[in-house]
């Protein structure tokens, strides 16, 4: 079957191999060994050009860590952001949590609105909400286009069946998109499992 994939890219040498693979979308960022941060103005600019028509959505993410941030903090996030409408990139992708473990609705919603017209992606700080049913409608209440998320579980292979259920909770309000340990030894069975229409990976491509 010919999925959806988003190619999470950390270099420009990640994005040719994505493009080559067939990749339908590039989620661009830079030290995924740490879980992501957002990348330099120089990796977008080339990132952009090697992408040629796939679009390219740009992780904003100041640091490496937990996703609850301070003022300076989302003011890089801001400065990213319009930096990403600079340079007309597809989209952002964004999260933010309170320190009790529920979305922060205040930052998010200054993010989104930074970040219009583009795409908005809320990433997997979705995964270390304390509640990720009430997170996914604080989520679409914000009207973010997609979530990607591993159902709150390390890998979205041991959270698809929660991933099942949020597409259902969802009910074509919001994409779900699984991402994180999706091979191509388990990517059919995901999709099968979890009737996701988006998936997210590296090693799938």
């Amino acid at each position: 079957m010919n999925y959806f994939i988003e190619a999470c890219c950390p270099s420009l040498e990640s994005v040719r191999h994505a493009v080559e693979a067939g990749a339908r979308r590039i989620e661009l960022c830079e030290r995924l060994e740490v879980g992501g941060i957002t990348p330099s103005r120089a990796l977008v600019c080339a990132a952009l050009e090697a992408a040629a028509r796939i679009p390219v959505n740009v992780l904003i993410q100041p640091r490496e860590g937990n996703f609850v941030y301070t003022e300076e903090e989302i003011r890089q996030m801001l400065e990213s952001i319009g930096l990403c409408q600079e340079l007309g990139v597809n989209g952002v992708v964004i999260g933010a949590l309170k320190a009790d473990g529920y979305v922060d609705k205040t930052t998010t919603a200054r993010l989104i609105a930074a970040a219009r017209p583009l795409s908005v992606t809320f990433h997997r700080a979705i995964d270390e909400a304390v509640d990720i049913a009430a997170a996914l409608e604080d989520i679409i209440g914000l009207g973010a286009d997609r979530i990607l998320s591993s159902g709150g579980r390390p890998t979205a292979y041991e959270g698809r069946f929660i991933l099942r259920d949020l597409i259902t909770q969802a009910s074509g309000r919001i994409i779900i998109m699984p991402g994180c340990g999706i091979r191509a030894n388990n990517l059919d069975e995901i999709a099968e499992v979890t009737g996701a229409a988006e998936f997210h990976g590296s090693s799938i491509l």
